[in-house]
């Protein structure tokens, strides 16, 4: 009775600036934890850091990229007052510098099972008493791994908007990416969705060793690809498996498959 008790009174704040994420969480928490009390909500890093220190929460899920401060810098500032859960949508994090379960890391998108993990280590390591001062030390650990790292590595989930709802979707399952007036085509096996951010942008934050750039407006996935023919104009163009739409390949960019 007396643990039960415990439990009700457990405390913690949601930080992600996609409102939609911070409803899925919520939604997640109150089925898988409903003893849990989710005090409020955060949009971006200073409001997480000042819910932190208002309503002292026993946990706080932080999303890692966040506008004004980082989920490592609110974890920073807030290293000691409560437990951190880290969430993040890439996975190229050091995975190991969790390990010490002073922290905990959730990849997007979260999942049921994923997050029922997360939720068995905090109720454990809420019932032990470990001293702050090697809580601290852990978390800070933790801190100086993730501050070493080079933030993102490589982008793995592209953010789309289908209607009024938010989708990640794996950039393994992106065949190409072409720009088209303001926006860029993410095109899949099964969809094609709009997105504002440019090629050169997107060229930038993907691996350079599966997706390569052959036009001035096209950004394609070696490991989707197909064919590559000559057109009737002798253009070089690429095609990829369960579609029928090919794309151009520029002239400048022709060297890359010659020793394909």
């Amino acid at each position: 009775m007396k643990k039960n008790d415990v439990m009700k009174q457990i405390s913690a704040i949601i930080a992600d600036d996609e409102e939609n994420l911070r409803i899925a969480i919520t939604i997640l928490l109150e089925q898988l934890w409903p003893q849990l009390n989710i005090l409020d909500h955060a949009e971006n890093g200073i409001e997480a850091l000042s819910l932190i220190e208002k309503t002292k929460p026993d946990i706080a899920f932080l999303d890692i990229q966040m506008p004004g401060m980082t989920g490592v810098e609110v974890a920073k500032k807030a290293t000691g007052l409560c437990k951190v859960v880290f969430i993040t949508a890439y996975d190229q994090y050091a995975v190991q510098a969790f390990e010490s379960e002073a922290v905990d890391y959730i990849l997007k998108p979260v999942t049921k099972e994923r997050l029922l993990t997360t939720i068995l280590r905090l109720k454990k390591q809420l019932t032990v008493k470990n001293s702050t001062t090697d809580v601290d030390e852990k978390i800070q650990k933790v801190i100086q791994v993730l501050e070493n790292r080079q933030l993102p590595d490589y982008l793995r989930l592209v953010k789309v908007k289908t209607g009024n709802n938010l989708r990640f979707v794996p950039v393994s399952q992106v065949l190409y990416f072409k720009a088209e007036d303001k926006y860029t085509i993410v095109q899949t096996i099964t969809h094609e969705f709009l997105i504002k951010t440019p090629i050169k942008e997107l060229e930038n934050a993907l691996d350079p060793k599966l997706f390569w750039r052959v036009h001035r407006s096209s950004i394609v996935n070696i490991d989707k690809i197909q064919v590559i023919k000559r057109s009737f104009t002798n253009q070089m163009i690429v095609g990829f498996d369960g579609i029928d739409h090919t794309i151009i390949i520029s002239r400048s960019y022709e060297h890359l498959f010659k020793q394909m």
